[in-house]
């Protein structure tokens, strides 16, 4: 079924994809984005993975748990951080061993999050939240999800000053990506916040951004 939803948003026209957010959800094959980030090269391990306990800093774009000014609080097991961010942005690391890890296995690296239980420990690997901040604000992003067992996950967007611009709700999460379009063109996309609340935690493979040819 996801298939056959994704071939069909694949035929539309990008403007007949509107919604009524400020931050539209929209089939990643049609965002034709020239960034990658896919966190190859970046040190990593295997199983937790490469602790990394301050901000992830890589070419177009930064990672870290959450934006000065932001609520971080714990649902169960995993971060839940909210609400607007002082401007302009700024990135914040989580506690020691509660930020992020970079782990590599079967030829793929990911970027999970790493919730207050903290590294090493299984049950903290993916249930922290991820903030990405980019060097260049942005009108089109996608997102590619590893793990994930039918839960939750939303994604909060931010504009450089601050201001919440839109939260998307993603409900099931999986191992597939995610396309996300601001509604109006408008290249105000700054920062991300990813929270999740599934089993088993979400993290990140693939991240694309940039001046898409398609968009205008």
């Amino acid at each position: 079924m996801r298939h056959l939803i994704a071939c069909i948003l694949a035929l539309l026209p990008l403007p007949a994809l509107a919604c009524s957010s400020a931050v539209c959800l929209v089939d990643p094959e049609s965002l034709l984005l020239p960034e990658t980030i896919d966190f190859q090269g970046t040190p990593s391990g295997a199983g937790p993975g490469y602790l990394v306990d301050d901000v992830l800093v890589l070419n177009g774009a930064q990672f870290g748990e959450r934006f000065a000014g932001q609520t971080l609080q714990v649902q169960g097991t995993h971060d839940a951080v909210d609400g607007a961010a002082y401007g302009p942005l700024t990135l914040l690391p989580g506690e020691a061993g509660q930020n992020l890890s970079v782990v590599s296995f079967m030829g793929i690296t990911v970027l999970n999050g790493y919730g207050h239980k903290g590294f090493p420990k299984r049950d903290a690997q993916g249930e922290g939240a991820i903030a990405i901040l980019f060097d260049q604000d942005q009108s089109a992003v996608t997102l590619g999800l590893r793990g994930g067992e039918q839960g939750s996950a939303d994604v909060l967007f931010l504009r450089r000053d601050g201001s919440v611009l839109a939260r998307v709700p993603v409900t099931p999460v999986g191992e597939f990506a995610l396309g996300f379009l601001r509604a109006s063109g408008t290249e105000d996309i700054a920062g991300i916040v990813l929270n999740n609340t599934d089993d088993q935690g979400i993290a990140l493979d693939t991240i694309k951004f940039g001046k898409a040819p398609n968009l205008g």
